[in-house]
């Protein structure tokens, strides 16, 4: 993720971002900058996009997005699949409405790939011949990364062995194309990075404050809704391998429903599988982004938050 300058004097519009793992409090951050900054809050998270997932992606209610302009929240339809790509030309729209507007666009969520793209664009990377698409997807990532080696080997160091989406992609890129992922990479486009005032801050908090608020998310979600969200889904009989239906909490509330495990397995389930999800985006956010962008590491109380929305406003 390349960094946009960020200096005083700047002429180029402003625009805030608060990222980091689930439960950091982004959300309520978020709410408060608006509130002072005249913001519009523009969703950054994978799950947020859609409308079939209020509960599970922990979507702000509908009193909090009644306080302040909320865009890209629950707009896509859960048959649908929504990639970067769309996301941050959707996001870019809604950037340029907010300055046009004379708001400040407020960018919020956990979704790393999501704002790299945003900012620093995509790839011109041709479609996929299909062939050599289903025979890279049959190959088990040992294989696969052991090809990657002969033919891509800058690629196959840069990634694990088992990262099987990044081996694959970066496999059938350079068979399918004759150039490595990283050629098509240094041709980017359409990122906004270079255009913006950007102001950002990463919430890293304690890691065992974050943890014990994912568990007690989850069990709150199951409490208040999120069954009859799973039972809704499953009665569309969409396709498994969509994002709705791998979500967090759906895959797990589903055996509940089907009568494969018990309600404390299924609790249990979901409270491992929120905090895995927490611990990546954790080591993401604590590693990707440029080093000089604020990290904050306490647990987000009001008092701090007072202090940060006078610090994204400067």
């Amino acid at each position: 993720m390349d960094t946009p300058e960020t200096y005083e004097g700047e002429s180029r519009p402003r625009v805030a971002l608060i990222a980091g793992p689930t439960a950091s409090g982004k959300s309520a951050l978020a709410l408060a900058l608006a509130h002072a900054a005249n913001g519009v809050i523009i969703n950054a998270d994978a799950s947020q996009v859609y409308a079939d997932l209020q509960i599970l992606s922990a979507r702000p209610s509908d009193e909090d997005m009644a306080q302040a302009p909320h865009r890209l929240f629950g707009h896509i339809d859960g048959a649908e699949s929504c990639s970067a790509a769309r996301w941050a030309a959707e996001a870019r729209a809604e950037v340029d409405r907010a300055h046009e507007e004379g708001r400040l666009p407020i960018l919020v969520g956990g979704t790393g790939l999501y704002l790299r793209t945003l900012l620093d664009g995509i790839a011109p990377v041709p479609d996929i011949d299909p062939a050599v698409r289903a025979t890279i997807r049959t190959m088990a990532v040992a294989e696969a990364h052991a090809a990657l080696g002969r033919e891509d080997p800058e690629a196959a160091t840069r990634l694990a062995p088992a990262d099987t989406t990044r081996v694959a992609r970066a496999l059938e890129v350079v068979r399918s194309t004759g150039k490595p992922l990283s050629e098509w990479q240094k041709r980017k486009s359409g990122g906004i990075g270079n255009r913006i005032a950007l102001a950002p801050l990463i919430l890293l908090p304690p890691r065992d404050w974050l943890i014990e608020r994912c568990d007690r998310r989850f069990g709150q979600m199951v409490d208040s809704g999120a069954v009859e969200e799973v039972e809704a889904l499953l009665a569309r009989n969409l396709s498994p391998g969509l994002p709705v239906m791998r979500a967090i909490g759906v895959p797990e509330i589903a055996a509940w429903l089907a009568g494969e495990i018990g309600r404390e397995p299924m609790l249990e389930r979901g409270r491992i599988a929120t905090r895995q999800y927490a611990k990546r985006q954790y080591t993401w956010f604590s590693r990707q982004p440029p080093t000089d962008w604020p990290r904050e590491t306490r647990q987000v109380d009001d008092k701090i938050t007072d202090e940060l929305v006078i610090k994204l406003q400067q």
